[in-house]
């Protein structure tokens, strides 16, 4: 399986071979070397117990967490967007610009929280899939992994440590929304998790009334090799990313919705059927300065009608911008959102 376009920083990793650890005994107390938890917002009255079905079976919460821990890619930002520190949670590879594992949109709220130093949060390291023991160690109450790809063994290796909150249908296919509200109903914080939700639809509408060329823009999300342009990764609508430009105004070309098939968050396209892609209006893929170029000196995939007018967003390779769009959260989307429009608002004015 080609693994380029799953550049979403672990998600490669875990949502192709999910590797079998032992599990260790679990913890008891504060895990050694870890930060102790903020207290959690009261929940409601009857709030606990609560069920979650997933695609695995059910998630049963018998009280309100204490003890937050969360794997897969963005997680994490859920309770610490409700006041919650999580005492481990995945370190982040792709778009780490300083190598500390966190991105800067959720070091701003641990700071906020006089989570940083000492008291920051275990980081678990996923680069050869979920690290059970690590995990373990931290003895939660509940493991948090709304949006991610748990494979089913996964998810009942977890189970064994705490109850385990997984993806509700789609593997790395849940919304920023139902992230946070599927988070935050297992940590008996919904309503809450529902104020934040409406906030970031909020600043999305006002940042999107100032950029009004952008409006209904249909939009190819891709993946170019620059060593190998024989064929390009589309990213579809099943995919977070491209659920946030539906977000912000714009649409899935009718070429690519015509080729989804359920489950499936990207397909390969051959560059002699660049032509599939004619009908975006604007194509954005990960790349640095030389990628439009290079695009437009390809005798194939120079004629994609994007490209030669060249309406295209190069979403800076690797980066926190590019991270914070790739796997959006109630967090990162505040950080992005301007840049991230400014890039399409000067694309869209290509469109011809």
């Amino acid at each position: 399986m080609r693994t380029a376009p799953r550049r979403r920083a672990l998600r490669p990793l875990v949502a192709g071979a999910a590797v079998t650890l032992l599990l260790a005994a679990c913890a008891t107390g504060a895990p050694e070397g870890g930060s102790d938890t903020a207290s959690a917002p009261a929940a409601g009255d009857g709030a606990f117990p609560v069920t979650l079905e997933n695609t695995f079976g059910e998630t049963t919460i018998e009280q309100q967490p204490e003890a937050v821990a969360s794997v897969a890619w963005g997680n994490h930002d859920v309770p610490l967007a409700l006041g919650i520190v999580p005492v481990g949670m995945a370190a982040q590879t792709f778009g780490d610009d300083d190598a500390d594992g966190i991105h800067p949109w959720t070091y701003a709220a641990l700071e906020e929280l006089d989570a940083t130093g000492d008291a920051l949060p275990d980081l678990f390291d996923e680069t050869a899939g979920i690290d059970f023991e690590a995990v373990a160690n931290t003895a939660p109450d509940v493991v948090l992994a709304a949006y991610s790809g748990l494979s089913e063994d996964d998810w009942t290796t977890l189970s064994e440590i705490a109850p385990t909150v997984s993806f509700p249908e789609i593997a790395w296919g849940t919304n920023w929304r139902d992230m946070a509200l599927t988070n935050g109903r297992a940590l008996g914080l919904e309503d809450e998790a529902q104020a934040k939700v409406d906030e970031v639809e909020a600043a999305i509408a006002e940042a999107v009334e100032s950029r009004p060329d952008i409006a209904g823009k249909s939009v190819a999300y891709t993946w170019f090799d620059p060593t190998d342009l024989s064929t390009f990764a589309v990213y579809t609508s099943v995919d977070a990313r491209v659920q946030l430009l539906s977000d912000l105004g714009m649409t899935v070309p009718e070429s690519i919705a015509s080729l989804e098939d359920d489950g499936q968050f990207y397909l390969d396209i051959s560059a002699e059927q660049a032509d599939t892609i004619a009908d975006a209006d604007i194509v954005i893929s990960y790349g640095d300065e030389n990628l439009l170029a290079t695009l437009q000196a390809d005798p194939l995939l120079s004629k994609i009608p994007a490209v030669a007018n060249g309406s295209v967003v190069i979403l800076p390779d690797n980066t926190p911008l590019a991270s914070a769009t790739s796997g959006p959260t109630v967090l990162s989307i505040p950080w992005a959102l301007d840049d991230y429009l400014d890039l399409f608002q000067a694309a869209a004015q290509n469109v011809k």
